[in-house]
């Protein structure tokens, strides 16, 4: 390559690059078989750490299986790719600061190497956002290339694709010849199609960003779980107050579409849920995780605001197979990951209740806050609104 075209496609690089890292988009990278240098370009670049949330190169043939939970019908196809990417998007959204669009992206290739390849030289990637997933597979002239050679192109067209979900502009720079064989699709997602991955466990979460207040990427997020059918004016105090105890914080309210012991929430009724949020201007994630525990590991160092009736179930060994061991374990696991419990005072069998009316086993007791109830205190539920005709 001439001096002057590699001092453009330097050029090309370095731009590219830094238009990714200027776009809100966060991601994950799945890297195997291939374009390693699209990493080092990423990182080396100033504002990395808005973009790259984690990389990984799952190398060798365990580390893949690990990641991928399985033993691949093909570890180079556009399957994997494809597998890839929604893994990376999954982890993204566990790791990416609220409210930040999330990419992931998979890649696995079959290029040159120190023993002849019987097979093409060939490599798939993919990105997923929450409404696309794209999909490139390329396989490139047997010995036209070393095999830096052919890092060097899978890189430049990861780097192309990444930019291309982050929806950066990147002026086509090609490095592929004539005898070069590519192929590019792209799925959109309707809003309905993703809830319905989500219903059927394929995502994770999905966050409807309403609110308008502006909050630091480093902010622990502030959630307050429950079906909220309807929202009402509690809720939304319950919210204001813990974030205000908390000093700081990303409130936002969860609904989880998947229930322990009910039929999953239709993706109609999640839309219906989510109008509420919308009209006031308030942040909700839908999931598709009941547990408290589970939430837990969706959203790892999280304050979950919750009612003392959510208290009274918390610790009673009865939820955990009747297994008070069971329970501390659990209970201990949130812990570990950063995650603490502000506690409102509730109506429990008839009696208002606060967090001091409850006896929190030793090793767990500072993980649970109380909030006074003279900052907050609303006897009203959802189902007495329902009830009275106020719905």
């Amino acid at each position: 390559m001439s001096v002057e075209k590699t001092t453009m496609t330097d050029a090309w690089i370095r731009g590219v690059v830094e238009a990714i890292h200027s776009a809100p988009n966060q991601a994950v990278l799945y890297l195997a078989g291939g374009a390693s240098q699209a990493l080092g370009w990423l990182l080396s670049v100033p504002g990395a750490s808005n973009t790259v949330l984690e990389a990984v190169v799952p190398y060798s043939r365990m580390s893949f299986i690990q990641l991928l939970g399985k033993i691949p019908s093909q570890h180079c196809s556009q399957q994997t790719a494809e597998e890839m990417a929604l893994l990376a998007y999954n982890r993204g959204l566990k790791l990416s600061s609220p409210g930040y669009p999330v990419v992931g992206v998979g890649f696995t290739g079959s290029l040159a190497s120190s023993r002849p390849k019987f097979g093409d030289h060939r490599f798939y990637l993919s990105t997923r956002t929450s409404d696309r997933l794209s999909v490139s597979t390329v396989t490139l002239s047997k010995g036209l290339r070393t095999r830096e050679q052919e890092d060097t192109v899978s890189s430049h067209l990861l780097l192309k694709a990444i930019a291309n979900a982050c929806k950066v502009q990147a002026a086509s720079v090609s490095h592929l010849t004539e005898s070069d064989m590519s192929d590019e699709h792209e799925t959109h997602f309707s809003e309905d199609q993703e809830l319905e991955q989500l219903i059927d466990g394929k995502i994770c979460f999905k966050v409807y960003p309403f609110s308008s207040e502006t909050y630091t990427p480093a902010e622990r997020k502030i959630i307050l779980s429950g079906s909220f059918n309807p929202l009402h004016d509690g809720h939304v105090k319950l919210l204001e107050v813990a974030t205000s105890f908390c000093g700081n914080g990303y409130p936002c309210f969860e609904i989880s579409a998947v229930n322990a012991d009910k039929p999953p929430l239709s993706v109609s009724q999640i839309k219906d849920r989510i109008k509420q949020f919308e009209k006031a201007g308030k942040t909700v994630i839908i999931s598709n995780q009941p547990y408290f525990y589970k939430k837990a590991e969706l959203f790892p160092g999280s304050a979950f605001v919750i009612g003392a009736d959510t208290v009274a179930r918390l610790i009673n060994p009865k939820y955990y197979d009747g297994d008070h061991g069971k329970m501390l374990e659990i209970l201990d696991g949130c812990k570990r990951i950063g995650c603490t419990f502000l506690v409102g005072g509730r109506n429990v069998d008839g009696v208002f209740k606060v967090l001091e009316d409850f006896d929190i086993p030793e090793t767990l007791k500072d993980m649970f806050v109380s909030i006074p109830a003279d900052r907050f205190r609303i006897d009203i539920s959802s189902t007495e609104i329902r009830n009275s005709g106020g719905l």
